[in-house]
Order: C-alpha cells, then sequence, then structure tokens
C-alpha cells in the first residue's frame, strides 16, 4: 500500500514539479508572475491526444510538435499581450490579470475545439505495467518522473551554462543595463515565455495517458504548480522539482491516511506555514527587487 502511494505522490508530484519550473522560468527571466500554465498544460494534453492518436503520429513526434505548438504559443503570448502592458508602464498586477484572461481563453477554447467531455489517451507503451517488487506501475508513470528530473537539469543548465540562458537572468535584473550591454531583453523574455509553455505541454501529453484529457485538468495542476514553486523556492529550478515532489507526496499519503476530502485542505496549508515559516522556501530563493 505504502509503495504505491509513494509513486502515485512520485507522479504528480513530478507534474507539479514541471509547472513549477514554467513559472520560475518566468520569474527567474523576466520578473514576473503568469497563471496561464495550467491550461497550456491541458492545450499540451489535447494536442498531444490529436497527433498521437487521431493523426497516429509516433508519440516522440507528437511530443515534439505538441511542444512546438506550445512554445510558439507561448512567445507569441509574451510578445502579443504581456510586452504591450509593459510597454505601457502598467502595474504588475495588470500582468498577472492578463495571464488570469489568458488562462480562461485558452481553457474555453479547447472546450470549443475538442468538447468537454473526457477524453481517453491511447497508452504509449505496448507492455500495460512494470513490476517494481510488489508493486506493478505503468511505463507512462515512471516515464513522468524521469522526464521530469530530465527538464529540471537542462533547464538549469541552459540557465546557468549558455549565453542565452545569462541573458534571461540579466534582463530580470536590470533590462535596461542588460540592453546596454548588447542584450536582446525583448528576445530573452520571449524565449522565456516560451520555453515555460513547452514546459507545461510536457506536463500535459505526459499526464494524459494516466488521469485522461479534460478540458479543467491543469486549473487545480497549475495552483498545485505554483504553490510548488513557492515551498521550493521561487525562481529555483531545483527547488521546483523538489517542492512539486513533497507537495504530491503530502496530499496523496494525506488523502489515502486521512480523507481525500481533506488532501487540498492540507496541500494548501503546508504552503501557508512555508510563506509565514520560510516564505523563501527550502532553497532560500531570494525575491528579485525592484
Amino acid at each position: 500500500m505504502y509503495g504505491m502511494l509513494l509513486i502515485s505522490g512520485l507522479v504528480i508530484g513530478s507534474i507539479y514539479g514541471l509547472i513549477a519550473l514554467g513559472y520560475s522560468l518566468i520569474y527567474k527571466s523576466s520578473g514576473l508572475l503568469s497563471f496561464v500554465q495550467g491550461d497550456i498544460m491541458t492545450l499540451g494534453a489535447f494536442l498531444g491526444l490529436t497527433f498521437y492518436s487521431y493523426m497516429g503520429l509516433p508519440f516522440v513526434v507528437s511530443l515534439l510538435l505538441t511542444v512546438l505548438c506550445a512554445v510558439i504559443l507561448g512567445f507569441a503570448l509574451e510578445k502579443g499581450v504581456i510586452r504591450k502592458l509593459l510597454d505601457k508602464n502598467v502595474m504588475a498586477i495588470y500582468i498577472v490579470l492578463a495571464t488570469i484572461a489568458i488562462s480562461y481563453i485558452v481553457q474555453n477554447g479547447a472546450m470549443l475545439a475538442w468538447g468537454s467531455i473526457a477524453l481517453n489517451f491511447p497508452s504509449i507503451f505496448k507492455v500495460k505495467t512494470i513490476k517494481l517488487g510488489s508493486i506493478s506501475v505503468q511505463p507512462e508513470a515512471i516515464m513522468c518522473f524521469v522526464v521530469a528530473l530530465i527538464c529540471m537539469f537542462i533547464l538549469h543548465l541552459y540557465m546557468t551554462k549558455t549565453k542565452l540562458g545569462t541573458s534571461m537572468r540579466a534582463a530580470s535584473m536590470d533590462a535596461m543595463a542588460a540592453e546596454s550591454c548588447g542584450i536582446d531583453v525583448s528576445l530573452s523574455t520571449g524565449l522565456s515565455w516560451g520555453l515555460s509553455a513547452g514546459l507545461a505541454a510536457v506536463a500535459g501529453i505526459l499526464i494524459g495517458p494516466i488521469y485522461g484529457v479534460y478540458t479543467t485538468l491543469g486549473a487545480v495542476i497549475g495552483r498545485k504548480g505554483f504553490s510548488s514553486a513557492v515551498i521550493g523556492g521561487y525562481g529555483n529550478m531545483y527547488g521546483a522539482m523538489v517542492g512539486g515532489l513533497i507537495l504530491g507526496l503530502v496530499e496523496t499519503f494525506a488523502a489515502s491516511l486521512v480523507s481525500s476530502t481533506y488532501k487540498n485542505l492540507i496541500a494548501y496549508g503546508l504552503l501557508l506555514v512555508f510563506l509565514f515559516l520560510k516564505p523563501t522556501g527550502i532553497f532560500n530563493e531570494k525575491a528579485i527587487k525592484d
């Protein structure tokens, strides 16, 4: 029993971690908050279903096409909405409100395109289950955890070891100084929003075979991903994944050992505890100062 709970917690926690990675990337590169990640995850699940099931493309090709579409969407949203608002020197809260509006537009757009009925995402592997000792596990569940860790590692290397990643971080700290050094701030922030959308799409296509695909799939997961980012240390790549795994394990064990009725209460209660006692999160990530 406890083994199954552990695996279930790690799987959903890895999805929370992927969403949290997107939140952290946007904040680390632009100093902004976005609440559209969950619904882009839903869109990624629907696109993956379309490419893989309806069009019959191989899963790897479907994954790449889904991520590409999401990256383009994220880049376009930053250029078409967020950048326009920033050029008007609006308050940061307006950016948050804009992302909330976009999330509802994406959610309802998905409903118009694919309907409101939950759809079945076909299995990715021919093998239905894999034995881990006495526990039977879906191979898709293992893939969720492994891919999430790989994404975290690659993203960390990208942000710390590449010129583009360094440009993103420099642009978030002081856009004017970064521009004076020859950094294309507009391109850097656009790429950060595109990559965060790509991460959300990866989460969507990974979780589709396990939970199915429906229009509100990412609504709750998006909020849990944000909570994970805060718990781990908002803006920290490793913190995002650790926070996601902790939250996934806490709510999974709470649902089984206490009651599924209170799992959200316990999960968000944990968030409040961190906000009061350790607002910089597990990895002590400091907020970007104006």
